[in-house]
């Protein structure tokens, strides 16, 4: 019978200190959270210079999030049984080195390798933050780091267009991954001397080869039907087949993992309702913070028409509420439970996501910096919660895997979020803009003609030509406005649902202490 049992971490003076290593992973977590986030602002600059079209810059954006979404739980994986600061260590230079080359590269095509390979490096890097921290901590004070480790991760999401703003207009759309540089350097030296080695000894045995390649294969047909989704359209062929040939191939994984004695990502670990309905909620919130931040940057700077630096700016109440937030959901569900902050976290994005459907294209401040506290609020407390939940429900072995996993779902659920919000808005955009354009005054002749523009529109972007008159250029601004903002209160409203439903689930599916 094969030996499992946890290495501890190694404590030498200052390794192994549990403050010091939170630190450590601090720093190869908030650069793959600010990378995550800050090329959506470069993104306009990318293609002007290297000339890429509109799909080659999705696949910009496209191509990190397949390959992250396919080896997280991989690379907890590898953590959990060969070293978890080892896969750290690794992530974090690769991650590094990759960003450099993405800014050396002169082409959309090396920027589009480039990116990928961030994302498998991130995917490395990830997981084992948590599994580190899981191993150092003790149980009574997991639950706070934790909530400082989700606080780095929201804050670093929401710096992301503020710095992306800043350097493309100051610097250039390279310097966007050239700042990774130093803050990759500082964290492998400080990470290299002050963080303890930990694994799960498991004897001797084959790695589980088949289950990684039908997980990452699993993974990656399902997230390239989402991501695709708004393109083929959601109804489509190409789209209902893709996603449930994906979900085909997870069910086959599953199904394998229960017939083998040492699986990739053992099914036992969804035995427990907490870390089950944690991984769901995960990606609830991550559904709902991308998506809502993807279409509230379109609003402020294609409708309200704020620089791409002040559109970062006016949402920075976001930030400092998940700052207060994050801390303050690890206390409470320490002393309380996820039973509490899970559902109290969802309850506030949903309201700070109903509260979205008032904007109007002349909406004041105060119609917006309410629900941007409300969102900060809410992820803090559900990723504090969530983490506990998933991390802190599994054995300490697995803790890389359970780190792996709810990264996994956070990849997803940020994935949909961003595709099915959008495609809700372009939907909406498609079937009202030539009646609300009609209804500002345009020309019925002109209205018609300008249908085509309805990918524009659905950006936020009014479809004027300067052959127009100011009267009707005027008609089409308010016209393309009010078609945008249905499709966003739509999908604020679907949003604030699905956080509703989530808050019941979790309340009535996780136990009391």
């Amino acid at each position: 019978m094969t030996q499992t049992t946890e290495r501890p971490p190694e404590k030498t003076g200052r390794r192994g200190n549990p403050w010091l290593s939170l630190i450590a992973v601090a720093f190869g977590l908030f650069m793959v959270g600010l990378d995550g986030s800050v090329v959506s602002i470069a993104n306009p600059e990318i293609g002007r210079d290297l000339g890429a079209t509109t799909a080659e810059l999705q696949w910009v954006t496209n191509s990190y999030l397949l390959a992250l979404a396919a080896a997280l739980i991989l690379g907890g994986k590898l953590g959990d049984r060969f070293g978890r600061r080892r896969y750290y260590l690794i992530g974090v230079a690769g991650f590094t080195v990759a960003s450099v080359a993405i800014g050396l590269a002169g082409s959309v095509e090396g920027v589009i390798f480039f990116r990928a390979a961030q994302g498998l490096f991130g995917a490395l890097l990830m997981p084992n933050t948590l599994g580190m921290l899981r191993a150092v901590f003790p149980p009574q004070r997991f639950g706070m780091a934790v909530g400082i480790w989700a606080m780095v991760s929201s804050v670093s999401t929401a710096l992301g267009p503020i710095v992306g703003g800043l350097l493309v207009e100051h610097v250039n759309w390279e310097s966007v991954f050239y700042i990774n540089a130093p803050i990759g350097v500082i964290a492998l030296v400080f990470s290299a001397y002050v963080l303890p080695e930990s694994r799960h000894e498991t004897g001797r045995h084959r790695f589980d080869v088949p289950g990684v390649l039908l997980l990452a294969l699993g993974l990656l047909v399902l997230v390239f039907g989402v991501v695709k989704g708004e393109t083929w359209g959601w109804a489509s062929a190409s789209t209902i087949g893709t996603i449930a040939g994906g979900l085909v191939v997870l069910g086959l994984f599953g199904w394998y993992e229960t017939r083998i004695a040492h699986p990739l990502l053992p099914m036992r670990l969804f035995r427990s309702p907490a870390l089950t309905i944690g991984a769901v909620i995960t990606a609830i919130n991550f559904f709902t913070l991308l998506g809502s931040i993807f279409y509230i940057m379109l609003y402020l700077q294609n409708v309200r028409g704020y620089s791409p630096v002040w559109a970062g700016v006016l949402t920075l109440p976001l930030s400092i509420a998940s700052v207060v937030a994050s801390p303050l959901g690890a206390a409470l569900t320490d002393r309380f439970g996820p039973r509490l902050t899970m559902p109290l976290g969802m309850v506030l994005q949903g309201a700070a996501s109903f509260g979205l459907t008032g904007l109007a294209a002349d909406s004041g401040y105060w119609a917006m910096w309410p629900s941007f506290i409300g969102l900060g609020l809410g992820i803090g407390m559900v990723m504090a919660a969530s983490s506990e939940a998933i991390v802190g429900n599994a054995p300490v072995q697995d803790a890389g895997v359970a780190g792996g996993l709810q990264a996994t779902m956070l990849q997803i659920g940020g994935a949909l979020g961003t595709s099915v919000l959008i495609s809700l808005i372009s939907g909406h955009v498609g079937s009202s803009l030539v009646g609300d354009l009609v209804n500002a005054g345009v020309p019925e002749q002109t209205a018609t003609g300008l249908a085509v523009a309805k990918d524009a529109v659905a950006m936020g972007v009014a479809p004027v030509a300067d052959g127009m008159t100011d009267q009707v250029r005027a008609a089409v601004t308010e016209g393309a406005a009010t078609a945008f903002l249905g499709g966003v209160h739509t999908a604020a409203l679907v949003a604030g649902v699905l956080c509703l439903l989530g808050a019941i689930v979790a309340a009535a599916g996780i136990r009391r202490r």
